[in-house]
């Protein structure tokens, strides 16, 4: 079950790579990891920089991704941004962060159904 998990999370990220740099996002990290947790995807637009979480889902009968981007969660990635922006000297040249979430569902063929992207989700 844990590959399969992995698998799906890999597959998702690569589909909101493509979806941001399609938008004209330019991709600067993916799996940054401290002691709070993972940050999926770390990009740039313009003058910002956009932390990214990842949801992906095979369908919906268990459940809408954005149900899994919780209070905590959001707590975790904030305490994340924050530590990414201590350690970073580069990203302090940012005029101004965001957290966004990219949610993706996908058919059992792992095609995609639909992807969500939601800005500044933690305001």
């Amino acid at each position: 079950m844990r590959r399969y998990n992995l698998e799906k999370g890999n597959l998702g990220e690569d589909i909101a790579k493509e979806h941001l740099e399609d938008r004209g996002y330019k991709i600067l990290e993916q799996n940054y990891r401290n002691k709070y947790g993972e940050i999926d995807l770390v990009v740039r637009d313009n003058d910002s920089l956009v932390f990214v979480e990842v949801k992906t889902r095979i369908g919906e009968q268990f459940g809408i991704p954005e149900d899994a981007i919780n209070f905590k969660k959001k707590a975790k990635l904030i305490r994340s941004a924050q530590a990414y922006m201590s350690w970073n000297k580069k990203a302090r040249n940012y005029k101004s962060y965001r957290i966004d979430a990219i949610c993706i569902v996908l058919n059992e063929n792992k095609q995609v159904i639909r992807i969500g992207h939601y800005q500044n989700i933690t305001s």
